[in-house]
């Protein structure tokens, strides 16, 4: 009998629907793919698209997958490869190939620096993730540095401005050079950036959001290039308010657990413990 169920639920099989996410982090995957192939070309510009696509998929499998209810850590392992392989190698050698090339053995190991980067920053993640004593629950609104895809779209910027400018500085060895170094920093490091998975907007601030996000859709669509560049930029300016909200919900926490005094148990007499004399 035991064997027949098992037949019966190999016949059924799994869901469509644990299938979705996984598809889509594939896509993303391809994508990333892509994007190396592109750069091998010499085509920068379908390059930096790919990319841009594979962030995309990458900010929707996560949340098709909570949404259907079939996330998994089959899933969250093959994210996580992917994350590697789109936002950590993939903007490496497209600039490699397009700026970092001519600057010799030096440019190869500002090249190597990056991925190395994100996999210790996604390692970091991962490791986080299965932490014995989790977070206060207002922490998941926020991240332990510049996550993957926004590292990879930052670090090419110095690209994307190339697109436009007429001058050659901004694909010039050394500011790219210096970009990606900043950025893996920053993917690195302790700063706690936004989360905008899970923030919540205000109600004042509702409208104005919308407006905000209507002229960014605007300047993407009529030039992309400096919109893109744009918007990276404003996401390096919300680095530092990030930090101070964290630091004030960090300290409200600690002054709300200074409050809370234990209850001390009352000291007994001696004299009055059995068998004492």
């Amino acid at each position: 009998m035991q064997n027949d169920f098992r037949m019966r639920r190999g016949l059924r099989g799994f869901s469509i629907n644990r299938l979705i996410p996984n598809v889509i982090t594939l896509a993303a995957l391809s994508s990333g793919l892509t994007a190396i192939r592109f750069g091998l070309q010499g085509q920068f510009r379908l390059a930096v698209i790919a990319v841009i696509v594979a962030a995309i998929f990458d900010a929707l499998d996560g949340r098709v997958a909570r949404r259907l209810g079939v996330t998994s850590r089959f899933g969250a392992e093959l994210d996580s490869l992917s994350d590697f392989l789109c936002f950590g190698v993939t903007p490496a050698l497209v600039l490699y190939m397009a700026a970092l090339k001519d600057g010799g053995p030096l440019g190869w190991v500002v090249t190597l620096m990056f991925p190395i980067c994100s996999a210790l920053r996604l390692a970091r993640f991962n490791t986080a993730l299965l932490a014995d004593t989790p977070p206060p629950a207002w922490t998941s609104q926020y991240f332990t540095g510049v996550p993957a895809p926004a590292g990879a779209l930052l670090a090419l910027v110095p690209l994307v401005v190339s697109f436009e400018a007429e001058a050659a500085w901004p694909r010039h060895p050394i500011v790219v050079g210096v970009v990606l170094v900043l950025v893996g920093g920053l993917m690195v490091s302790r700063l706690p950036t936004f989360s905008f998975k899970k923030g919540r907007i205000p109600r004042h601030l509702y409208l104005p959001t919308l407006l905000v996000a209507a002229l960014t859709m605007g300047v993407i669509a009529s030039s992309p290039w400096i919109g893109l560049s744009l918007l990276g930029l404003i996401y390096l300016g919300l680095i530092p308010y990030s930090w101070l909200t964290y630091r004030r919900q960090a300290s409200r926490d600690r002054e709300q657990a200074a409050e809370v005094v234990p209850l001390r148990s009352v000291p007994t007499d001696p004299r009055s413990s059995p068998g004492t004399h």
